[in-house]
């Protein structure tokens, strides 16, 4: 069994930009920047805008954090979106989710400009990804197929389960794996919370990703010998074994999965990681498209 290291990966995928913007910087040149919007007190929010900043500071890209109340009015939001989309000096922006629930997300993900939509979210860029056409991939799953393709793992002529349906993730993927490039070329079968006998499904998989949202759904009895299993599943669950009184699971029961994958990826430290660099990857892509 070997692990896909997203920490590892991930600080290699840094590295990389980081020399980049080096490049960059040489030239006298204005960095690549990047704005986040986040709306309310969300704890996992929060927390993720923080590692995102962060990882802005690694590879040396500028970076805006914009807080606002939950009160904030869905006028005032979609103002400020307006107001960064016609800001020629930021090349990304996602507005974290979830929001408050008088905010529409559907309106919030339309007013970002397609070309600054490192999210990869707007339906022009779903759209685009649809067809192969080049476009913000989704950082997710964006950010899977980075690992895949640094592990060598070969995927052409797979069978590929992919377990949940998101439009953030399980959909995308399954378009993906199923497009004609590397990593891809699977038979891709969707799985849901609505499929019926799943087992029957997941044991047929040299692939599976699971991104159901259920802490160790997958279990040992639904993955055949030798499969490669992504997990990108994530939830904090109470834990009298640590010392914060929590741990984090993944969707797949690690333990007792793992002896039997030819690779798969751990909880935290896997899928994580690698949404992180995906997104960066995207923002300096928007970054020397606005400056072409």
């Amino acid at each position: 069994m070997i692990l896909l290291d997203g920490n590892k990966t991930s600080t290699e995928i840094k590295n990389e930009i980081a020399q980049e913007v080096l490049k960059i910087k040489e030239t006298g040149a204005r960095l690549p920047h990047l704005a986040v919007i986040i709306v309310g007190e969300n704890g996992a929010s929060k927390t993720y805008v923080a590692a995102k900043e962060k990882a802005c500071q690694v590879v040396g890209f500028q970076s805006t954090v914009i807080e606002y109340p939950e009160s904030i009015s869905e006028t005032d939001l979609l103002k400020k979106i307006k107001e960064i989309n016609e800001n020629a000096e930021i090349d990304g922006l996602l507005v974290q989710l979830p929001l408050p629930k008088h905010i529409s997300e559907t309106k919030v993900t339309e007013a970002i400009a397609p070309e600054k939509d490192v999210d990869g979210f707007h339906p022009i860029n779903v759209g685009r990804m649809t067809q192969n056409l080049p476009t913000f991939l989704s950082a997710t799953p964006n950010g899977i197929l980075q690992l895949i393709e640094r592990y060598g793992i070969e995927t052409a002529g797979k069978h590929c389960v992919v377990i949940g349906r998101s439009n953030i993730v399980g959909m995308p993927m399954s378009i993906l794996m199923a497009r004609k490039a590397y990593p891809g070329n699977t038979t891709v079968t969707l799985c849901h919370s609505q499929t019926k006998d799943l087992k029957t499904f997941t044991l047929q998989a040299d692939i599976i990703i699971a991104a159901l949202g259920i802490p160790e759904f997958l279990k040992a009895e639904m993955v055949k010998e030798g499969a490669i299993v992504i997990d990108v599943g994530i939830t904090r669950v109470k834990s009298e074994q640590t010392k914060s009184g929590w741990k984090l699971l993944g969707d797949v029961k690690f333990d007792e999965v793992s002896p039997k994958c030819s690779y798969i990826t751990p909880v935290p430290g896997g899928v994580g990681p690698m949404t992180i660099a995906a997104l960066l990857k995207n923002t300096l892509q928007a970054y020397y498209s606005n400056n072409q």
